[in-house]
């Protein structure tokens, strides 16, 4: 793992964006996730982290409604939303991004986002088979806003070019812009960066900080690049054999133990390799 100690400023506020109380899930006999606990502030920027298999996605599916926790809850801002749909939970302004790449690869770019803003739509089926004025009007509101997002990534000259002819670090921003589309309050990216060159990791690290910014959208990230995560973080936690065996800024989270045998085996090969 890097040295890289070198933390964003703090730009977070004190109300709560998104918080998991003691939340447990099991797989038959085998205890994936063990009362875990998280508290994302509004415009938190805050890291998931451990070792293959340590539970890190199923927490994701927790938060997003794919799994129901077996005990604990999940709130989203006031509202309790764990044991609803995953449709519901992102209407309440939960969005996220997978480790595999899910777009519609034979639509277009702009189609993808386009759907995606359909979450917000007010219209409803019976005004789309009329195309009343009040659809056609969200419509346009819809395209021109998915046009503005793509803009913004960088990736509005390909709006009418499939999804899967994009090259990788490409689709990755489409799956954020479709994120985005959502309008959501929190933002989950699951491996942001996995299979990314030097440079796309340079240019995803830089929208990953501007993101709840231009949004003003709390963000927990999942991501094996050590260094991506102990440089841009402001608090870091961190999962083995699904359960929590540290949390805390970059430092803190470098030099524990725990974490450092969740990684390397034992403290003898941390000093042997240069720590994390």
């Amino acid at each position: 793992m890097s040295t890289a100690v070198a933390a964003a400023p703090a730009k977070s506020t004190n109300r709560t964006a998104l918080e998991a109380r003691g939340i447990s899930l099991s797989f038959g006999g085998l205890k994936a996730v063990d009362k875990f606990s998280l508290s994302l502030p509004e415009k938190g920027l805050c890291g998931l982290i451990g070792p293959n298999g340590a539970g890190k996605t199923t927490v994701f599916n927790l938060l997003t409604g794919v799994y129901k926790p077996d005990s604990g809850e999940i709130r989203l801002g006031d509202q309790r939303v764990d044991g609803l749909k995953p449709s519901a939970i992102a209407s309440a302004g939960l969005a996220r991004t997978f480790q595999n790449i899910r777009l519609f690869g034979s639509l277009s770019v702009l189609d993808n986002v386009r759907t995606a803003a359909g979450v917000r739509a007010r219209s409803g089926l019976f005004r789309s088979l009329l195309r009343t004025p009040l659809f056609l009007a969200e419509e346009d509101a819809m395209i021109e806003r998915s046009l503005e997002l793509l803009d913004m990534l960088g990736i509005a000259n390909r709006a009418g070019e499939q999804a899967k002819s994009l090259p990788y670090g490409e689709q990755r921003k489409l799956e954020i812009a479709r994120a985005l589309a959502t309008e959501p309050k929190v933002l989950l990216l699951d491996e942001p960066v996995a299979g990314m060159n030097t440079n796309e990791k340079r240019e995803m690290r830089a929208l990953i900080q501007s993101l709840r910014d231009q949004f003003d959208v709390a963000i927990l990230l999942i991501e094996h690049d050590m260094g991506l995560v102990m440089d841009i973080c402001e608090n870091i936690t961190v999962l083995d054999h699904g359960v929590t065996i540290a949390a805390g800024n970059a430092t803190k989270i470098q030099e524990d133990p725990k974490v450092i045998e969740a990684y390397l085996g034992t403290t003898e090969d941390a000093a042997a390799d240069g720590a994390i």
